[in-house]
Order: C-alpha cells, then structure tokens, then sequence
C-alpha cells in the first residue's frame, strides 16, 4: 500500500468536505428561517456526519488531517463567494442556482471516494473499516434531493417567476 498516496487522497476529500459546509452555512444563513434554509440544515447535518466517517478513517489508517488543505479549501470557499453570488433577492437566484451546482460538484466527488475506497479495500484490509455501500447510498440520496431543488431553482432563474424560499 501507498499511504502516502492514500493519505493524500483522503485529505483532498476531506478538504472538499470543509469547504463545502463552509458554503452550506452560507446558505443556511442567507436562507435562515424559510424552507431553503431547513433544507440546506438537513443537508448540511448529513454531510458533517459524512466528513466524520471520514476524518475518523483518517485516523485508524494512522494519518493526520491536513491543516494546509484545510486552510486552502477555507480560503477558495471565501474566494468563490465573489463569484457565487447568494442572497435572499430575486435577482441573486443565479448565484443560488451555481451554489446548488458546487455542492452537487462535491457531493458527486464524495461518492466517488467512497466507490474507490470499497475497490481499493478488496485489496487493502485496512480500508475495510466502514460500509462503503451504505455510504455511496446516502451520498445518492443527497444528489437526488438536491438536483430536484437545483431544477425547481433553474425553472426559476431562467422563466423569472419569483422564488418562494
């Protein structure tokens, strides 16, 4: 095994991870109160526990997080917040809708991992700590519920009827 390898790969999802909660408690905050902001909650809820799953195989393989990718995907969350424009306004429905489609980005790349980790385990006992299937089933069931918001939210920005958050 290449732990080194392996490390490095599980610190660039956990990255990942960071930066997209960062971007959810964005959401969640911009959205407070309506039923975008308990939707962003309930997702956000899921994906934390997802980055513990996968801080604590960071761990049991004997390896450290990474503080320089972690501070990284901070600073790139804080960076795409120029570009991703998100408020409560009718007129910043675009920026929601590219928000929706980053998150989507990430939750596509967390399953990604866990399909890679169950290959790499069938060689690799120490990979075979935790239920890769399982895993790849909730992150599904992330995506679905947020394609079906990010499609109600693009039949918004592009027929200009207003939202209701």
């Amino acid at each position: 095994m290449n732990k080194e390898v392996l490390i490095t790969y599980l610190n660039d999802h956990h990255a990942g991870s960071v930066a997209a909660l960062d971007l959810l408690d964005h959401l969640i905050e911009t959205f407070e109160g309506k039923p975008l902001g308990w939707f962003f909650k309930n997702l956000r809820a899921e994906i934390e526990t997802d980055q513990s799953t996968l801080k604590e195989l960071i761990r049991k393989i004997g390896a450290d997080e990474s503080v320089i990718k972690k501070a990284g995907a901070w600073v790139a969350e804080k960076f795409s917040r120029t570009k991703i424009r998100v408020s409560d306004s009718a007129d910043d429905q675009l920026g929601l809708l590219q928000a929706l489609e980053a998150v989507m980005l990430g939750i596509n790349g967390k399953r990604a991992l866990w399909t890679t980790l169950a290959a790499a385990s069938e060689h690799l006992p120490q990979l075979r700590l935790l239920d890769y299937a399982n895993l790849e089933q909730r992150a599904v069931g992330q995506c679905d519920r947020l394609e079906a918001k990010r499609l109600e939210i693009a039949r918004r920005v592009f027929t200009g009827n207003e939202p209701s958050n």
